[in-house]
């Protein structure tokens, strides 16, 4: 089945992991296991060629770059041009990627329909996997000028914050409101018709950011707090505050947001339970808030700094999201509302979106 995964730091695993993600998965873990420097070295899960064997064709790729204010702990640059000129880098691995015949960039209605056109029959050749422009934290667009030029370059949906407190909303284990440039920017987003994602904002910022923003709204890769408490996740009045504007919200695969009970760098994946079938548990929950399946998909943020170290137990490459057709059939779901889950919920999103 055709797969739209909703959030791939695809970019950032390429320039900052020093991944070449044309490899199979087995092959980067074999140059990589002698590397020492992050926990998740040769255990990487996504390539092009175990997308391809996953059938997955089209997904949000990320830019991501933090701008740190000196008082700030977290990993990131020293200034918004700084940070700018990092994801200026990472667009233009996705170009070289597109010249190489690995990847195509979808950033219109039509383009999207020729290439779901491409995938839909029995490939002959190595067709390329589309990718959407998805900006992870927006301290990076230095003002709204910045704002205009990359969406000129194809980006087509914004989280304003990541982890932590930034310069236009503020992120997980973070507090506080969106502020004025915070409204400024969600304006022009909702001007040039870029999608707001809400994954990642603290609670205020979510709800002031719902307030101000008259656009399309999706969540690409949340989970629920009712399963999982933390900050991180989505209570139930958000989901059903998604769910009224008709969002989406794509189901992550980082497993300390599957199960309770996870610690960071201790836990392991198959002795806390951890598995795809975890994920079905938190995509129920929002069908069940729901009364349908019209509002669930796949982001899975796989190898967004972590590996099969804190992957399900169950998925040794992003090939086996093919694995959730069986156990959600088994949850009762049809067919139809299967390949909603799978890809369909997103498209119509998008579809609907992009048709202004």
């Amino acid at each position: 089945m055709f797969v739209f995964d909703a959030h791939l730091d695809l970019a950032m695993n390429a320039m900052e992991w020093n991944r070449d993600l044309r490899l199979p998965v087995r092959a980067i873990r074999e140059r990589e296991a002698h590397l020492k420097d992050k926990p998740d070295r040769g255990k990487n899960t996504v390539s092009f060629p175990a997308m391809r064997a996953g059938n997955i064709g089209l997904c949000m790729a990320t830019q991501i770059a933090r701008y740190v204010k000196e008082n700030n702990p977290l990993p990131g640059w020293h200034s918004p041009e700084q940070a700018w000129a990092q994801t200026q880098g990472q667009l233009s691995w996705y170009r070289a990627m597109e010249s190489a015949g690995e990847l195509v960039q979808i950033r219109s209605l039509d383009q999207l329909e020729k290439h779901l056109e491409l995938w839909s029959v029995p490939p002959g050749d190595k067709r390329p996997i589309g990718y959407i422009l998805t900006l992870e934290g927006a301290d990076s667009i230095v003002n709204l000028d910045y704002l205009q030029q990359a969406h000129q370059q194809g980006l087509r949906a914004i989280g304003p914050a990541h982890y932590g407190p930034g310069t236009y909303a503020q992120g997980t284990n973070a507090s506080g409101g969106i502020g004025e440039k915070g409204k400024a920017l969600l304006r022009e987003m909702e001007n040039l018709n870029i999608i707001l994602d809400v994954t990642h904002l603290c609670d205020q910022s979510f709800w002031e950011a719902l307030d101000h923003f008259n656009g399309p709204v999706w969540a690409s890769h949340n989970n629920c707090r009712s399963l999982v408490p933390h900050n991180r996740q989505f209570s139930d009045d958000q989901i059903r505050a998604l769910i009224e504007r008709e969002a989406v919200i794509g189901i992550a695969l980082d497993t300390w947001m599957l199960v309770p009970g996870w610690e960071k760098g201790i836990s392991l994946p198959k002795e806390m339970g951890a598995n795809l079938n975890s994920a079905v548990e938190h995509m129920d929950h929002i069908c069940q808030l729901a009364g349908n399946a019209m509002h669930v998909g796949i982001g899975t943020d796989l190898d967004g700094g972590f590996g099969k170290e804190q992957s399900p137990a169950d998925l040794d490459t992003i090939a086996d999201l093919q694995k959730f057709i069986p156990l959600l059939n088994q949850r009762g779901y049809s067919e139809t509302e299967i390949e909603n889950f799978m890809h369909g919920n997103f498209l119509r999103f998008l579809r609907k979106a992009w048709q202004k």
